[in-house]
């Protein structure tokens, strides 16, 4: 079943595709992103850590679950790929500041 992502997460995950630069004109100027118990904040940092990350794994990314928490857009999502522990459900919490992101974080 597909879900309805607002603009902004539609395009992260498409964006996640791609590379760090497309990742990080998702973001707000001073957004930050939290994954892996690791904050980086800016685009500058956001396009690294996406770098990295992409350079590292090969993987696919399903959203299959949206709600709302606390002014939050929760979505639930199964990653595949080349990494241990594959396949796993991550959970993306995004605030929203118009058409970009301005904060992500990750969580199992």
């Amino acid at each position: 079943m597909q879900i309805l992502l607002p603009d902004p997460i539609a395009a992260y995950f498409a964006a996640d595709q791609k590379d760090g630069g497309a990742v990080a004109r998702c973001f707000t100027e001073t957004a930050t992103v939290v994954d892996e118990r690791q904050t980086h904040t800016g685009r500058d940092a956001i396009g690294r850590w996406k770098t990295e990350a992409s350079a590292k794994f090969s993987y696919t990314t399903k959203p299959f679950e949206i709600s709302e928490e606390d002014g939050q857009t929760i979505i639930l999502a199964r990653v595949e790929g080349n990494f241990p522990g594959s396949p796993v459900n991550l959970r993306y919490a995004f605030v929203l500041d118009g058409d970009r992101i301005a904060r992500l974080e990750v969580t199992p």
